[in-house]
């Protein structure tokens, strides 16, 4: 067990953390922790590669702990009203079909190398930022209105390309 492995199970276990303090209506804890969750995934991601420190275990933690954070924000952010639920449904929805690509890929004897395109990697940072303007909103009482506005738009137009990316890509995969 690694360190930065050590540090990835870290992140997964501050998820029902963060979804708690946004349940309680911490959102300054839940920003502290979502800020936290950010700093950890780059120093595990510096160290793997620094010191030559990646794993198998890693490259499928590392990105769980990822989705998980996120996706577990977003559906609390929404269950308590900060957010619009479309913007969760259309988050979610891309994900599952990304992972029911590969799965059905995989089922029917194509797998599929799923490789982060540059609008992905896109639409990863718009989601970061939307739920960290949501959060500072709430947390600091920061009046982020018009930036947030721009930042869930943002978030919905990157996941459908992001989502239609992955289509063609994967569309073309299956008929070779």
């Amino acid at each position: 067990m690694s360190i930065p492995n050590l540090l990835t199970i870290l992140r997964i276990l501050l998820v029902p953390v963060v979804v708690w303090a946004i349940s309680q209506g911490r959102m300054g804890v839940a920003l502290g922790i979502f800020v936290f969750a950010g700093i950890t995934d780059a120093v595990d991601g510096y160290i793997a590669k620094r010191f030559d420190q990646r794993t198998e275990l890693g490259a499928y933690l590392d990105p769980l702990a990822d989705k998980t954070l996120i996706v577990s924000i977003y559906v609390s952010l929404a269950i308590f009203g900060f957010i619009p639920p479309w913007v969760v449904i259309l988050v979610v929805s891309r994900d599952f079909m990304i992972v029911g690509g590969v799965l059905l890929s995989t089922f029917v004897d194509k797998p599929l190398a799923i490789q982060p395109l540059l609008v992905s990697k896109a639409n990863t940072v718009a989601q970061i930022v939307f739920a960290a303007l949501v959060l500072a909103s709430k947390g600091l009482g920061l009046d982020l209105d018009l930036a947030i506005e721009v930042a869930m738009w943002a978030v919905a137009v990157l996941t459908l390309a992001s989502a239609g990316a992955y289509l063609v890509a994967w569309v073309r995969h299956m008929s070779t």
